[in-house]
């Protein structure tokens, strides 16, 4: 397929049909892995509570059965094997995590963000195998959280190796990882609106078209696959509920109330919880079993806690528990879940947020029950909204929360009163506490990701987007003359030494060179590459931004330096050159005026014939070709046939001069204008050379 015909057809990096062919692959890649993960939470259950016999049932129910709440379970161990069940899972995942990949550990969203707002979306794909393994050891063996951050965490890791593979720029990049987010929600809540709403809000935080339509094609068809072998059926089973009428709305908002408040206990509780495992002066692998020791002691009088918590969900929602016992298991989860995460449990904290809103929404609409009777809802219609509530106040996303709710149970009738409640909950909760369940976590770290955008641009830039890949290498035995032929016949400005075994020992510098060029005959046969080199340059990874670039090449004064593995110091992937970097930084200008107004850019395209806005975009001027004249912009449909946008239109005047104007789709091409067009090289290429 030539270039033409790619253009028309969208399928170059980056066009139409690569952007959906790739968020088609994500939403199948997130679909499969929430699949294959909920079928290892349900072998792991059954094989740490039931045993061999246990996950022998699994086999003859179908593996893809639902997996059940382990507390039907529990009710029937000794007390001695319910408190090790959870620590022998503990005692799996803690090592699993601390050295197979340590971003596995907790509930996963808050290391998704800052890969995409630090690293331009680079996830390890060994994340992949850690979190879903981890996780589903947590849940399996009874650790308190759910498996919804955990999904997140493998569908972004997912998108994001993907995207690496195929080299997509960073803002792709980016985006590709929220497809892989959002198919993950999207399959394991059987829900494609809050699941693409949840990538956006939370994890890319951009509404804008290009990012929300690949997302949105992900998660429908994460959705569809899901369906497939899952069933589509609500995650929850609702009661008949009849919402009262608008003064009911009051009520609904008090809880809402409560919900903010319960929903920032919860995320202190769990931080707090968090920095007292952390000082506990025992191996940091060890501590998730701690951990799970502790969980096993509380199953023995509260079994509801182990696991995702959906059947005492259900209970709740079905109006089943006592007031005492809603009070009891609402303080009773957030201690069970703070101790599993805070110890290095694997899991999300979504089920525990949702658990919390049933105990909370049904203890007060029990409440309201025996205060107006002939006023209030059912119980169970106050925990279902209040569900939604706590979400909205943990994650601060109160959008998410809403229509998660409306999918979670397929009833339209909720969405009134969740909105009321989930408003007010998300308002208290960010008056509260700045920072969200997901966001303090990061800024515990020192990553604050609601400050101003840097105005440095070089900070959204990173090294393995302009690494060079063929620097200029020489073995440390090579004699002068070797040295000196890849002065002449290469072009970097660096020598990088590597010794028998391909490592990095340090670079020569052409100014070294220069210094002892006029003694070379005398030195010649004395002297060899290791003796130029200097051992102690800087060096940077892939991942290292392009700020940093620049300021270790202005520190140390050259004009070129090594990119290295970030696992091994020694290992050179290439060079970078602060041209480069000057290059890069000039496109990233000039394509953020472009965003904002195409002014500048202009500008400099009567100066000079073309301008590169880099990944293969240019901004060209080019005389309208005769085929062109006398139709309309909507009839040549540029946009559609090539690819290409028409920023200005310059028609010439009587009197020598030129009208400029941003075009209409009804104007007329005549002979003798001049179009200003943005979009791939090759396509404008193609309309200039007509």
């Amino acid at each position: 397929m030539d270039g033409r015909l790619r253009n028309i057809v969208g399928w170059r990096r980056g066009g139409h049909l690569f952007t959906v062919a790739v968020a088609v692959a994500c939403g199948l890649a997130g679909a499969f892995g929430a699949v294959v993960f909920r079928l290892l939470i349900r072998v792991f259950q059954a094989l740490f509570f039931e045993g061999a016999d246990g996950v022998v049932a699994v086999w003859e129910e179908g593996l893809l059965a639902e997996a059940g709440d382990p507390r039907a379970v529990a009710e029937t161990l000794s007390p001695l094997r319910l408190i090790w069940v959870p620590a022998l899972g503990g005692l799996i995942v803690g090592p699993l995590v601390w050295f197979l990949a340590r971003e596995a550990k907790g509930h996963g969203v808050p290391e998704v963000m800052e890969a995409v707002a630090l690293r331009g979306g680079v996830m390890r794909p060994r994340v992949v195998m850690a979190k879903t393994l981890a996780s589903a050891v947590s849940i399996g063996s009874g650790g308190s959280v759910g498996r919804e951050g955990p999904i997140v965490q493998i569908g972004s890791a997912i998108g994001s190796v993907l995207g690496q593979w195929l080299g997509v720029p960073t803002r792709q990049l980016r985006t590709i990882v929220g497809c892989g987010a959002a198919a993950g929600i999207a399959a394991t809540f059987n829900a494609p609106i809050a699941g693409a709403l949840f990538a956006v809000e939370v994890i890319v935080g951009d509404f804008a078209v290009t990012q929300f339509s690949p997302i949105v094609i992900s998660a429908v068809v994460a959705t569809v696959v899901s369906r497939y072998f899952l069933g589509n059926e609500p995650a929850f089973p609702i009661p008949d509920y009849e919402v009262g009428g608008p003064l009911e709305l009051l009520p609904f908002m008090v809880v809402g109330l409560a919900a903010g408040i319960i929903g920032t206990a919860f995320v202190r509780v769990l931080y707090r919880t968090e920095d007292i495992f952390t000082s506990i002066p025992i191996p940091e692998w060890s501590k998730a079993s701690v951990g799970g020791l502790m969980i096993g002691g509380i199953a023995i009088q509260f079994p509801h806690v182990l696991g995702v918590g959906y059947s005492t969900i259900g209970d709740a929602l079905a109006g089943e528990l006592s007031m005492t016992m809603l009070g009891m298991l609402l303080a009773i989860k957030i201690l069970a879940t703070s101790i599993t995460i805070g110890s290095g449990g694997s899991g999300g904290i979504f089920a525990p947020s949702l658990f919390l809103g049933a105990m909370t929404g049904g203890f007060f609409g029990k409440a309201m029950n025996g205060w107006f009777p002939s006023f209030s809802s059912d119980s169970g219609l106050y925990a279902l909204v209040t569900m939604g509530a706590v979400v909205a106040a943990t994650t601060h996303a109160p959008l998410s929360a809403i229509i998660i709710i409306f999918e979670l149970t397929q009833e339209i009738d909720i969405i009134p009163p969740v909105m009321a409640a989930a408003v007010v909950s998300s308002m208290l909760a960010m008056r509260l506490s700045r920072d969200s369940i997901y966001t303090m976590k990061l800024m515990r770290r020192g990553i604050d990701l609601k400050k101003e955008d840097d105005p440095d641009v070089l900070k959204s830039m990173y090294v393995r987007e302009i690494v060079d890949e063929s620097p200029g290498v020489v073995s440390a035995s090579a004699q002068l003359d070797e040295v000196l032929m890849h002065v002449v016949e290469g072009d970097h400005t660096e020598l990088f030494v590597v010794n028998e075994a391909d490592e990095l020992l340090g670079a020569i510098h052409f100014s070294e060179l220069r210094r002892i060029i006029l003694e070379q005959d005398a030195l010649r046969g004395v002297i060899v590459a290791s003796d130029l080199l200097e051992p102690h340059r800087a060096r940077v990874t892939l991942d290292d931004n392009l700020a940093t670039a620049m300021q270790l090449l202005s520190n140390d004064e050259v004009e070129e330096i090594p990119v290295v593995d970030a696992d091994n110091p020694r290992s050179l992937i290439g060079s970078i050159h602060k041209r480069d970097v000057m290059s890069a930084y000039s496109r990233e200008i000039m394509r953020r005026d472009l965003a904002g107004g195409v002014g500048s850019t202009v500008a400099v395209v009567d100066r000079v014939h073309q301008v590169d806005l880099g990944g293969g975009f240019v901004v060209q001027e080019v005389i309208a070709p005769g085929e062109f004249h006398g139709r309309t912009l909507r009839d040549l449909d540029l946009r559609a046939q090539h690819g290409v946008q028409v920023l200005l239109l310059r028609s010439p005047t009587e009197d020598g001069g030129r009208l400029i104007r941003v075009p209409g789709p009804m104007d007329l091409v005549a002979p003798g204008d001049r179009l200003v067009l943005a979009g791939p090289k090759d396509a404008v290429d193609t309309i200039a050379g007509r």
